[in-house]
């Protein structure tokens, strides 16, 4: 993480200020130090450059990191498997088993031709329309940021899909933020390989409880983010607290008359951040100005299933094909007297 955000930051669980020892630096880089609050004693450490503020708390589920981790264990103690996604053509695998191959190439640190394949991969797992709705979202956001100042932060990260983006188009600063160390260090050997590293900082936390002061973020992003965020509860009212300008969160919905998906929506309790009408009226009771931007709409269906691993699919949703509903909410702090 950049020094910089030394002055952004406090205690994400009393919200009060953290004393700072620095151990290791590389230039304005914190390789290794130690935060720990004034006042209760929570102490927060930096670890290979990633800042680690995650409180113990609240409940949450790594499922990008048990993705990811899980496959290539899994590989391994399947080895004959593992020779069958990586020893023939590409193009005969299909869309799931070239992600997966991806993966593999990740972990040998292989990542030009990790790109190369999970590119190739999501021509076929996403319908045409998913994929031109969505670059259409980022382009919009990128243009939007290209008009203001200062550090980004991205909320709910993943695997930097966005954040590259971003860096690739602006040279800005951002934070990278996810609730996995794990995705994060795969972000920090990902950004290396591409010389992209030196514009991003990593922090770990729970976007439901912010290491960030009042109104300390100037500008706000998420891409898909917020559904992944299990038990949301305060999550929108916590940004608002956190945010001093522009929240633009790249999103989709399904709409509520489609059975099939609105069951399947429904019993995951994700209906609050997936169903538009729902998620217009929580961020604005949690006190933001909202506007909808750049509406698309696009055809998706279930992402085929592995061939090699078989069954195994990249997304839960949607489980029925369906027209999902692309837009970048704009949100923005409400004045109060």
């Amino acid at each position: 993480m950049h020094t910089y955000l030394i002055e952004m930051l406090e205690c994400p669980v009393c919200h009060d200020k953290l004393e700072w020892t620095i151990s290791e630096r590389s230039g304005d880089r914190i390789e290794a130090a130690e935060a720990r609050c004034s006042a209760c004693d929570a102490v927060y450490p930096v670890r290979d450059g990633i800042g680690l503020f995650l409180t113990p708390e609240l409940p949450r589920n790594d499922m990008w990191d048990q993705v990811d981790s899980g496959v290539i264990q899994y590989l391994r103690e399947h080895p004959e498997l593992e020779r069958q996604l990586m020893e023939v053509p590409l193009g005969t695998l299909a869309p799931a088993d070239q992600f997966f191959r991806a993966l593999v190439l990740e972990d040998r640190g292989k990542y030009h031709k990790a790109q190369i394949t999970e590119d190739l991969a999501n021509k076929d797992l996403y319908t045409q329309d998913y994929l031109n709705c969505w670059n259409s979202q980022m382009d919009y956001v990128i243009e939007r940021l290209a008009e203001t100042d200062g550090p980004i932060v991205d909320m709910a990260s993943g695997r930097c899909y966005f954040v590259e983006k971003i860096v690739r188009k602006l040279k800005r600063p951002v934070v990278a933020t996810d609730f996995s160390p794990g995705v994060l260090r795969r972000d920090r050997r990902w950004l290396e390989s591409f010389g992209l590293y030196d514009h991003v900082s990593l922090l770990a936390f729970d976007a439901r409880r912010t290491p960030f002061k009042d109104g300390a973020v100037v500008t706000l992003t998420t891409n898909l983010g917020l559904p992944n965020i299990e038990e949301p509860g305060s999550l929108l009212r916590e940004l608002r607290r956190i945010a001093a300008g522009i929240f633009l969160a790249i999103s989709h919905f399904f709409p509520e008359e489609d059975k099939s998906n609105a069951k399947v929506i429904r019993e995951a309790g994700l209906q609050t951040l997936l169903f538009q009408r729902a998620a217009l009226k929580k961020f604005t009771e949690a006190g933001w100005e909202l506007e909808v931007k750049n509406p698309c709409v696009g055809s998706a269906r279930p992402t085929p299933p592995g061939v090699v691993l078989e069954g195994a699919r990249m997304d839960g949703l949607p489980v029925a094909e369906t027209n999902l509903e692309w837009c970048v909410l704009l949100g923005s702090s409400k004045v109060t007297d």
